[in-house]
């Protein structure tokens, strides 16, 4: 210890966590559900200010009669001041589109349990040093602007979702409503989600101390546009109308700069901390319990498949086994080499 300044060195500890880190880069999967033609795809690419969907060929109005719900991902590295993310999103296609929705929903958990298994299968192998994770890390639920609260569509899928992957629910195309308008509806809907015990991501965190207002703020309506306009000598992102400019980033607009702040900029290393503390680990337990997560159906029916569990677990101690083996032989070509000598 330096006895003329005090100072040891610890103190640069997070200096160097944060060197490590830029190097290694970031890896963010969010996943957008919701019906056609809520501006799914525009929010997005105005969140992050790219073009995910440049290649996307829309189907007709005859394909859609005939689509089930489909999952397309799109990933794309950013940089920003150095700093490396490989964002991948996650889109649901013919969601709520079909005449009977039904367990329209399963393929959405299917993919995100899909996701749980292969970061287990990783988490387990021999070299865990370049574990990818593509795990889900947010679900950016679209709710239509109609102004008469959920369906009951949108509560059944937010039941079945809120214990896998963090809800953060939105009104999409918030500026059809008028500000009275768009707080009545959020103040309905929050009402449903509690009356529904519905468990969403409110961004609380131990020294945040704009939880209360992202909160009171949820759901937040949103407007998404990528089409700049000049207003007032200065070139803003919104949407024109014939009455006027909605600026997308005005937080009097609308709350798209609230939940790009919280998504982004002091909520996304927070999204990937739940993910792992909770959900990730619920859907672990229920694996080293001998059974898959429950998924659960109108019936409440329970899909276990111990069998397989029990597989994994007798390959993973064959492995070890093996490796035992191999170390004993090797300590024992040692001992004759030192006992030749």
């Amino acid at each position: 210890m330096d006895t003329d300044t005090g100072y040891v060195g610890f103190a640069n500890l997070p200096s160097q966590v944060h060197r490590k880190a830029v190097k290694k880069g970031f890896e963010f999967t969010l996943m957008v559900v919701g019906e056609s033609g809520l501006g799914k795809s525009t929010l997005v690419n105005s969140l992050f200010l790219t073009d995910l969907y440049a290649d996307r060929v829309f189907p007709s109005s005859a394909d859609r009669i005939k689509q089930t719900v489909q999952l397309e991902t799109s990933t794309v590295d950013i940089e920003e001041k150095g700093v490396r993310l490989r964002l991948t999103v996650v889109d649901t296609p013919g969601f709520g589109d079909a005449v009977d929705n039904r367990d329209c929903w399963k393929p959405i958990i299917k993919y995100i349990n899909m996701q749980y298994e292969a970061y287990l299968r990783d988490e387990q192998a021999l070299n865990r040093r370049h574990i990818v994770d593509n795990r889900v890390h947010c679900c950016l639920y679209f709710i239509s602007p109609t102004g008469h609260g959920l369906k009951p569509l949108d509560i059944e899928l937010m039941k079945q979702l809120h214990d896998k992957v963090n809800i953060i629910p939105v009104i999409a195309k918030a500026d059809t409503l008028t500000p009275i308008e768009c707080k009545k509806l959020k103040r309905r809907i929050m009402a449903e989600i509690e009356e529904n015990k519905i468990h969403i991501y409110t961004g609380e965190m131990d020294d945040d101390d704009t939880a209360g207002d992202l909160k009171d703020s949820m759901p937040f309506g949103v407007v998404g546009s990528n089409t700049l306009l000049e207003v007032g000598g200065k070139k803003i992102r919104g949407r024109l109308y014939p009455w006027g400019v909605v600026e997308v980033e005005n937080g009097d607009h609308c709350d798209f700069t609230m939940l790009r702040n919280m998504l982004i900029r002091t909520h996304m290393q927070d999204l990937k901390e739940v993910t792992q503390d909770v959900h990730y680990e619920s859907f672990r337990l229920q694996k080293l319990k001998g059974g898959s997560p429950v998924v659960r159906t109108p019936k409440a029916e329970i899909v276990t498949d111990g069998g397989d569990a029990d597989r994994k677990l007798a390959e993973k101690e064959a492995e070890l086994q093996k490796m035992r083996e191999m170390m004993a032989k090797m300590q024992a070509q040692m001992q004759q080499q030192q006992q030749s000598v």
